[in-house]
């Protein structure tokens, strides 16, 4: 006898959600399941496309699928109904800002490098500079041509190797000229940069916060609908100590902080070979000690950061030993925006009381309690999306 779409949900419901206690199904994660012939259509609450965690979640899906006979067809689709924002950057799926405590610790480095490694694994990625007096973006993703416009007037970004890149520095004079700007003159900037800018369709769009905790860090964390934040230390105590008053304002702020990434992390001696730490080492650790902060990953001191005597970031030059590194690094930053789009479904799945009921022969689908049935897209389109709204899988299998 072919399983229903009930006896699939009931075997998807001995698979564990990797980021809270409970399954997949009571944690909201399975938004929908249809059985067509000798498939099984199962759509998801995933939104982090090329995650290494929803990759290998996606694998364990389509096994359990297989294993009762049936052709798995896996979906995504996230909106306001799984605790998303629909209304400011419609057309983003996740911002991912990067911060640091203080100026001059790579905060840069570590978000083109980002930005260009989420590219790299096939997303549709954007840059946003938001380091008005000191936007050196395109330093590290040297961009193709200048930035368009559109019959509306809105900023068409221009593009490094795929990624689109918008920053202060395209709208200063020469790369010496400061930025002089006042609070209410920056905040007027960063508006634009949201309300102003056509950044399309995106999966990811990095935005390089300015450093320490001034009003344009804050107003821009209350603007976007930031998935989380990347924080960026170097192993100085005065770095450590400044990322502390950072990771307290995004406590404060309900901002999810997704990890920290400790920068110019030892130096390997070209003659001896041994690594050493001019700027201390185990520092990293006492924030996660202290917070709870995860540790992203470490970037050691390397020529190959050298934005002057280099074309490319690491995560694009092949030759460099550290590009292994650094793609550990975007792995770890995708996965852990993974974890908390997945608290935030099962959150709203708890306090929406969602049950799962079968309406027919063939489908199941997730009611808020009232009877109504949870809205999704019947037909996504590819892994770029449409916004929060459906999007193809990438969630495991070919993409």
């Amino acid at each position: 006898m072919t399983p229903s779409a009930h006896d699939i949900e009931t075997e998807l419901a001995s698979i564990a959600n990797p980021a809270v206690d409970g399954d997949i199904v009571d944690t909201g994660l399975v938004v929908d399941v249809e059985r067509d012939d000798d498939e099984a259509v199962v759509t998801l609450a995933m939104n982090a496309p090329y995650a290494p965690l929803e990759l290998e979640l996606g694998d364990e899906i389509r096994e359990t699928i297989a294993d009762l006979g049936l052709k798995p067809k896996l979906r995504a689709s996230v909106g306001a109904e799984q605790g998303f924002d629909e209304e400011v950057l419609p057309g983003v799926r996740n911002v991912i800002a990067v911060a640091s405590g203080k100026g001059g610790v790579g905060k840069t480095t570590v978000a083109g490098n980002l930005a260009a490694g989420l590219h790299e694994k096939g997303a549709r990625v954007g840059l946003l500079d938001a380091d008005i007096h000191g936007p050196n973006a395109p330093r590290v993703l040297p961009v193709e041509g200048e930035p368009g416009v559109t019959p509306n007037d809105d900023i068409v970004p221009p593009r490094s190797d795929g990624v689109m890149v918008m920053s202060m520095g395209f709208l200063t004079r020469g790369s010496d000229d400061p930025a002089i700007m006042r609070g209410p003159m920056v905040n007027n900037v960063m508006r634009k940069f949201v309300d102003d800018v056509e950044w399309g369709r995106l999966d990811y769009l990095v935005v390089d916060l300015p450093p320490g905790t001034g009003d344009a860090s804050l107003n821009l964390l209350q603007t976007l609908p930031v998935a989380g934040v990347v924080t960026v230390t170097t192993p100085q105590e005065m770095a450590v100590d400044d990322t502390r008053k950072g990771i307290r304002m995004f406590e404060r702020h309900d901002t999810p902080l997704l990890g920290v990434v400790e920068n110019m992390s030892g130096f390997t001696c070209p003659s001896c070979e041994e690594v050493h730490h001019p700027f201390g080492e185990q520092r990293a650790e006492e924030l996660k000690a202290d917070y709870g902060v995860d540790l992203l990953g470490r970037l050691p001191v390397h020529p190959d950061f050298d934005t002057g005597a280099n074309e490319h970031p690491v995560i694009r030059d092949e030759d460099s030993e550290l590009r292994p590194v650094v793609a550990d690094v975007v792995d770890g930053v995708t996965d852990a925006v993974s974890e908390a789009n997945l608290r935030t479904v099962a959150a709203n799945a708890d306090a929406e009381g969602y049950d799962r009921v079968p309406s027919a022969e063939g489908t199941v689908h997730t009611t808020d309690g009232s009877g109504e049935t949870s809205g999704h897209e019947e037909n996504p389109g590819d892994h770029g999306g449409s916004g929060n709204g459906g999007h193809g899988c990438t969630c495991g299998g070919s993409h």
